[in-house]
């Protein structure tokens, strides 16, 4: 990924939030196939102290025997994004010189592959798969409010994946390469919009401004 330097995100709190916050994530693999892409939720979490993200695909798909143990893939996490009109720039009524561009949240992680099939391993992903995005339910559901052995038959028919990280780097594309009266534009122009992705957005343009 192509970064201008002042896009670049290096804080490691801000690049795991993007993680925990967006976790459905397009995981990108090679093999004598060509390339593949999935979409998966991921979960980020430590093992042995280290980091690592867990996810898991149905035993149907071809990845697990394509793609060989060891691997090295992508996995892209997408943050908050959306189209930035030359309208919000002052600057635009000025001179007229500018031209629409997006503006994003992009987090890439790359690591080394492997599968588990172990039920134990398995059981235990889907119980905090299940637990993290329940949570925010007025009564979340958890795996044992299904029958009684009903998820332990279901074990066999998916395959874990576990991702050893070895690089995170991530992209907050916020106007920084605009004045202040643009930027300021930016959040005036995207705060009217309704879609809460411009709303996201602008608090994210003003909190840039605000870290600066």
């Amino acid at each position: 990924m192509h970064i201008p330097g002042k896009f670049k995100q290096d804080n490691g709190a801000e690049l795991e939030g993007v993680i925990r916050d967006y976790p459905f994530a397009t995981l990108v693999t090679y093999s004598s196939s060509g390339i593949a892409a999935n979409h998966l939720p991921m979960v980020l979490t430590e093992v042995n102290g280290k980091k690592v993200l867990q996810a898991h695909i149905a035993r149907a798909n071809p990845l697990w025997k394509t793609v060989s143990e060891q691997s090295e893939v992508l996995v892209i996490f997408n943050g908050p994004h959306c189209y930035i009109s030359p309208n919000h720039y002052p600057t635009k009524q000025e001179t007229g010189r500018a031209v629409p561009t997006w503006n994003y949240v992009v987090v890439h992680v790359t690591g080394v592959m492997r599968y588990v099939q172990d039920e134990n391993w398995l059981r235990a992903f889907i119980d905090n798969l299940t637990t993290r995005h329940e949570a925010g339910q007025p009564v979340p559901w958890s795996t044992s409010d299904a029958p009684q052995g009903y998820i332990q038959k279901m074990l066999p028919a998916i395959v874990g994946l576990e991702i050893d990280i070895t690089a995170i780097t991530g992209q907050w594309k916020l106007s920084q390469n605009q004045p202040e009266q643009n930027r300021l534009g930016v959040i005036a122009g995207l705060s009217c919009e309704h879609d809460s992705q411009y709303q996201q957005v602008a608090a994210l343009v003003k909190a840039q401004m605000t870290a600066k």
